[in-house]
């Protein structure tokens, strides 16, 4: 199963207009991901804004990002929430609408214990036959899965990855000895990503790959054939988009990217604020510089 979890795949972002979810926005989006090889997506993660969506939002926009797919590249759903019964009924809108995977974190502030994780991400898997990927992001839960954690959830079936968010290069080389080289290690970090692969990883779920999917794709393909020289020279063209969408809060530096690429509004939803003056510049100086405007 987790062979075709692999590659640049985009957490996309959720476009709002006037408050409501821009579908025409995130067709088009998805249509643009595809068509620039995109390798799989991910609708309804951290990027999505899953926090400040409604259950009926959730269910549309995977629905949707499945619709418009039609089975061109997998749909890894987002399921994640602290609280173990909302994650099972995301588990079961995925299920409904005919998404390829889950990508599952442990949501924030709870801080579950290494066995609250067993006893979180063990009940999502005894509740569906489709295939998971966790996900560890500490700076965002506030909590760090270890890796003799993940190495025992690896043991069930359709536990099939893990998306590292840590930034800590060692935990590759760590979880692939103990959870073995069949369980794709994914990265959540596109600043690290060609490490990360160096290290073991076949992919990375993407918050670049938004707003330049081919570039991403590209580098992710060096990656996988072994053109590292190729993937560095990549990587230099791409730090700097990196290192400025997350000049804050993801995912409000990638919505105005996005939007100056006339692709959807910038708007996100409270508690997230409007980007300041500062990081606009900023922003569109490294899009200008990279010959995007």
């Amino acid at each position: 199963m987790a062979h075709k979890f692999t590659g640049s795949i985009t957490a996309l972002v959720t476009p709002f207009i006037n408050g409501a979810v821009d579908e025409q926005a995130f067709i088009a989006m998805v249509e643009h991901q595809i068509a620039a090889g995109t390798h799989g997506l991910v609708p309804m993660g951290t990027t999505g804004e899953v926090p400040t969506v409604t259950l009926e939002e959730h269910r549309r926009v995977v629905a949707l990002c499945v619709e418009t797919t039609k089975g061109r590249v997998p749909v890894i759903a987002g399921a994640g929430s602290n609280d173990t019964a909302k994650a099972l009924e995301l588990v079961k809108i995925a299920e409904d609408v005919g998404a390829d995977g889950l990508l599952c974190a442990t949501g924030y502030y709870n801080k579950p214990n290494q066995q609250g994780f067993l006893a979180h991400f063990s009940a999502i898997s005894d509740a569906t036959s489709l295939p998971i990927i966790v996900y560890n992001v500490p700076g965002r839960t506030g909590a760090d899965i270890s890796v003799a954690t993940i190495a025992e959830l690896s043991k069930r079936e359709n536990i099939v990855g893990l998306k590292d968010a840590t930034g800590d290069l060692a935990r590759v080389a760590l979880q692939r000895l103990a959870s073995g080289k069949d369980f794709a290690l994914i990265s959540g970090e596109d600043m690290t990503a060609v490490g990360f692969n160096a290290m073991g990883g076949r992919g990375c779920i993407s918050v670049t790959a938004n707003i330049v999917p081919q570039l991403c794709a590209d580098l992710q393909n060096a990656c996988l054939l072994g053109n590292w020289e190729e993937a560095l020279d990549l990587q230099d063209r791409l730090a700097p988009l990196h290192d400025a969408l997350f000049c804050e809060t993801s995912p409000g530096p990638a919505k105005y990217a996005l939007s100056r690429l006339g692709l959807c509004q910038p708007d996100t939803r409270l508690p997230l604020t409007p980007i300041s003056n500062t990081s606009k510049t900023l922003i569109d100086t490294v899009l200008e510089d990279m010959g995007l405007l």
